[in-house]
């Protein structure tokens, strides 16, 4: 018998290098292969003319979560990142004017909603109270972090889950506390950061605006690049190996079980095999059919609700603009009918909502002295249907800088660019092996949550793993990082169990 178990990861974003310090911590030989040219997954940055952005995740919502991967590894995440704090998390801006900016202070909170309407400041206190409940099944009591594999384990939390109104959608469990529409989006919007409908997702999902309440919404300097960097550092510190330019072809599979994967044509042996590729890909491009079974056929995988894409606008300015905060949300008027219109309908629409990331109203060092670097985001449908991106890209990108300037008051943005770069649901699809374009794989739908999400030990190739916003309990950085830990456990038992069978047929 080796005395080390070699694992193979695929893909380096959030999920597989968290996964990669965990089993490399626990005395496995692991090693990571990455597609692209730097690791990072979702979370790529992008440097050029002196702007510096992220392209993905753009906040740290629960710090302590990061810091559990850094425990993991017997390290101490102070001495790797400098994570600061956001006041406030998010400035909202809705489309009749008025503006919510979104803080942890329930002072300030109820101050604000009071201007809206007297009674949903009244009921702000008793929303928090109910959500707890949720919050403390989530994270405290870590379900977050615990492998939903069987129907046993699912059917054991659902009564609790029901009791707690966690498994209406989010729009509806919200508007039980507050009557205007803006003081419901303000606690409904959360699932859009994972892929989600607030109007579908179940209200399991109001357990964020809990998590941001108590353990703050951050950032780390220089990027959140930075954080990918730091957990990487960690993994190479153990012993840990990346390859990057390393695409992986197939999972190779002898009598039901990984064995390792194929890279560039080479056969790159494994004692089991972590996915951090986006689940139906994988299954459909890295997988024989004949390894997958009817659970997931290429039939079954079309059946999936993937979540929506993103259309996505780098944008680096020669001048600031002082309104935008760090995380600034420009709502359209409309708000059920345009998520429908991108999740239901797959249609792009006239009007659409935004976000905005600004890192420099914190971090002045992520561009030129003076300039501003953003991203703008704006939610649109996957590649199921038939919105050509090749001629929709640049009169899409035109019509957001457009409003930007002039219905929003950016003065002179256009003329004062310097950097200008997209990147479109084909580029998910291209660059990040996302199935349908998708910006945060499997919609967080009641049907595809906890033990009906792709689960984190494989149903149907023994050895083979999965970690990252596809499997359980789904995306957000935290999501993500959770799910590592569930994958860990699942890996530790399934090795234990190999080993004692081992060891018992040497006696």
């Amino acid at each position: 018998m080796k005395n080390v178990n070699t694992i193979a990861i695929i893909g380096s974003g959030f999920g597989g290098l968290a996964e990669g310090v965990r089993l490399q911590a626990r005395g496995f030989k692991v090693t990571i292969f990455e597609k692209r040219g730097q690791v990072g997954g979702r979370a790529y940055q992008l440097v050029k003319n002196g702007y510096t952005f992220d392209m993905g995740p753009s906040l740290v919502t629960a710090p302590f979560i990061i810091e559990d991967v850094f425990k993991a590894a017997g390290k101490s995440m102070k001495d790797y990142l400098s994570l600061v704090p956001l006041d406030p998390y998010y400035r909202i801006y809705y489309h009749d004017g008025t503006f919510l900016d979104y803080t942890s202070d329930p002072g300030r909170m109820k101050e604000q909603t009071a201007r809206f309407n007297p009674k949903d400041s009244r009921n702000y206190d008793r929303f928090f109270e109910d959500v707890k409940p949720i919050y403390d099944a989530v994270i405290t009591e870590g379900l977050g972090g615990t492998p939903f594999l069987t129907w046993k384990s699912f059917l054991s939390f659902a009564p609790r889950a029901l009791r707690l109104g966690g498994l209406r959608p989010v729009y509806n469990f919200v508007s039980r506390y507050f009557q205007d529409e803006r003081v419901r989006f303000a606690f409904s919007f959360h699932p859009l950061f994972i892929g989600g409908s607030p109007f579908r997702a179940p209200s399991i999902y109001t357990m964020i605006p809990y998590l941001e309440r108590e353990a703050g919404v951050w950032f780390s300097m220089g990027g959140m690049y930075n954080v990918v960097r730091a957990i990487e550092r960690v993994f190479r510190e153990l012993g840990g190996t990346v390859y990057t330019n390393a695409e992986v072809q197939e999972i190779l599979v002898e009598n039901g079980r990984a064995v390792g994967v194929r890279v560039g044509g080479e056969r790159h042996a494994a004692d089991a095999v972590v996915s951090n590729g986006d689940v139906p890909w994988v299954y459909k491009n890295l997988l024989h059919a004949e390894h997958r079974g009817q659970r997931w056929s290429d039939r079954a995988i079309d059946r999936l609700h993937m979540s929506m894409s993103c259309y996505l606008l780098y944008v680096g300015v020669k001048r600031q603009y002082p309104q935008l905060k760090h995380h600034t949300l420009i709502l359209s008027r409309r708000y059920r009918e345009l998520v429908r219109d991108i999740f239901d309908r797959k249609i792009l629409p006239e009007d659409f909502s935004l976000y905005l990331h600004v890192p420099t109203r914190t971090d002045p060092s992520m561009a030129p002295a003076g300039c501003e670097s953003m991203y703008v985001l704006v939610p649109v449908p996957h590649l199921g249907e038939n919105i050509d991106w090749k001629t929709t890209a640049g009169p899409f990108r035109d019509r957001i800088l457009e409003f930007l300037e002039k219905d929003f008051g950016l003065e002179d943005l256009r003329q004062n660019i310097e950097v200008l770069e997209m990147f479109t649901p084909e580029d998910f699809q291209k660059h990040l092996n996302a199935h349908l374009g998708n910006a945060f794989s499997i919609e967080p739908r009641l049907t595809q949550s906890a033990y009906f999400r792709p689960h984190n030990r494989s149903e149907v190739v023994q050895g083979l793993y999965f970690v990252g916003a596809g499997t359980h309990p789904g995306g957000g950085v935290p999501g993500v990082l959770l799910g590592a830990e569930a994958t860990e456990k699942c890996v530790l038992e399934d090795f234990r169990i190999q080993n004692q069978r081992t060891q018992g047929a040497h006696v």
